[in-house]
């Protein structure tokens, strides 16, 4: 699978869905990158912003096309081989700018169909995991696909601490973690490709 895997170069987008700078998500969407780059071959991760995309609004669509930032956006996902998703909890679901993000993506064509995922989250007690079953409900209908095993839930606040004052990953044994959710999606998009 590992030679498979680095002859077929997958090429990740990452979304974080938290907007803010020291997002504890976007962190770990940090340490993601990084892992790949250190110790997982031919897997690569290009991080994509989606603060710019306004809010959808199907007013913007004009004679089937998109706004330059969500087209630009669009084809991120569409040129992407598979999606990480950094997914926080606000009030036992996804962000605004998470969902703002899936929407837009997903409006004709939709953009997310097939795309093999994984999700990493950081939060308060449940670790997101709320967030996390909604972000999957979403994504029946989007026909996005996300690995089920290993889970990435983490207790952002629980000792000892897990990121530095500017939203860096700290944890050796969470980098270890991200590494297996990494591997997993590695295995399940070379396995929709048909090529493991």
């Amino acid at each position: 699978m590992e030679a498979a895997a680095a002859k077929a170069g997958i090429n990740v987008v990452a979304i974080c869905g938290s907007l803010r700078k020291g997002s504890y998500n976007r962190g770990l969407l940090r340490a993601a990158t990084e892992l790949c780059l250190e110790s997982i071959q031919g897997l690569k991760i290009e991080y994509v912003e989606i603060a710019p995309l306004p809010m959808i609004n199907t007013d913007l669509e004009v004679d089937g096309t998109y706004p330059p930032v969500v087209e630009a956006f669009r084809q991120k996902i569409r040129g992407a081989d598979a999606v990480l998703f950094g997914c926080p909890e606000y009030n036992y679901s996804v962000t605004p700018a998470l969902k703002n993000a899936l929407d837009w993506a997903s409006r004709p064509p939709n953009a997310w169909v097939d795309k093999p995922a994984a999700i990493l989250s950081a939060a308060g007690s449940a670790g997101g995991a709320r967030a996390q079953c909604h972000l999957r409900q979403i994504a029946i209908y989007q026909d996005l696909h996300f690995i089920n095993k290993p889970e990435f839930l983490l207790n952002a606040f629980q000792p000892p601490a897990k990121f530095d004052s500017d939203g860096n990953l700290i944890d050796e044994a969470v980098k270890e973690q991200i590494k297996t959710v990494l591997l997993a999606l590695q295995a399940f998009t070379l396995r929709l490709k048909g090529q493991c």
